[in-house]
């Protein structure tokens, strides 16, 4: 069974590459530019991971450092990858996920 990943990021040229890499690597992927989009395009279908940047507008705040790391911890975040990273640091971290 294929896993389905959305990508959320309000940078068009960061959902396309991270969009991209895991296609090739053999996920479906959902993007959403903000988490408005992501909200309004869960249809039931089943999401196996979000790959969410925390600096967004529109529903997600800029801020950085400790902190940031552990109010995503709170709201349920398992990992922490920051860009730019390599392709297969993203892949890795996601293997290790979905388990």
């Amino acid at each position: 069974m294929t896993r389905t990943i959305m990508v959320i990021d309000d940078a068009e040229s960061i959902r396309k590459s991270i969009g991209l890499i895991l296609q090739f690597a053999g996920y479906d992927v959902i993007e959403a530019r903000d988490g408005s989009d992501a909200l309004g395009k869960l249809t039931g279908r089943p999401i196996d991971m979000f790959i969410c940047d925390v600096n967004m507008p529109r529903m997600l705040t800029t801020e950085s450092g400790i902190g940031m790391k552990a109010a995503c911890r709170e709201a349920g975040a398992r990992a922490w990858i920051v860009k730019p990273f390599k392709p297969e640091d993203l892949l890795g971290a996601i293997k290790k996920l979905l388990v």
